[in-house]
């Protein structure tokens, strides 16, 4: 089993790299953002509080988080791996995502931190806004996510830069030959 984070601001090809690798390893994708979604599409009494803690900006709290996270390890006990997209977003979520694995005899073995100019993030952003008019694109939403990124969540990278877990990966150009540096890494 590998299990791997996946790193970088919003906007930095996430999700789209995270797709091409469960294509390739057959991965179970875990995307905190897609859980939140998920949850505040379908009224859950879970989404209604991620759903008011979004719309604020803030990131949701991590008891909340970890809770969805086991939920989804929990449905998927012969998976080959886990792939998490969006989380840790802290040191204290790093520390407890290391604990919750080593819990269920399992570890992660690589993050891949995506290296996008924040910039590059904007853009595409912008264009992503006119394609899928996804809420948290709203420009206010952004500024905060952006700014919660680059002030705070990327001061988890050293946390796994000390472990020897951590791979940076220059996540500018087309998506495939950014795949093909990703599974460089992974090879």
């Amino acid at each position: 089993m590998i299990n791997l984070v996946i790193f970088g601001p919003p906007g930095a090809g996430k999700g789209t790299q995270s797709e091409k690798l469960i294509q390739k390893y057959g991965f179970v994708h875990i995307s905190t953002g897609d859980l939140f979604r998920w949850h505040t599409k379908n009224d859950t009494p879970l989404g209604k509080r991620v759903k008011e803690i979004m719309n604020s900006g803030a990131l949701v709290p991590d008891d909340i988080t970890i809770a969805m996270l086991k939920e989804e390890l929990d449905k998927n006990p012969q998976a080959k791996g886990f792939l998490f997209d969006g989380f840790p977003r802290t040191v204290a979520q790093a520390e407890a995502l290391d604990r919750f694995m080593k819990e269920n005899n399992t570890a992660i073995h690589y993050v891949l931190a995506l290296d996008v100019s924040e910039k590059e993030v904007r853009d595409r952003i912008a264009k992503r806004r006119t394609i899928e008019n996804r809420a948290d694109d709203e420009e206010d939403k952004l500024n905060k996510r952006i700014t919660e990124y680059f002030t705070k969540t990327i001061h988890v990278l050293p946390y796994y830069e000390k472990a020897g877990r951590l791979n940076t990966v220059n996540g500018i150009g087309p998506i495939d030959e950014i795949f093909s540096r990703i599974t460089a890494v992974i090879k």
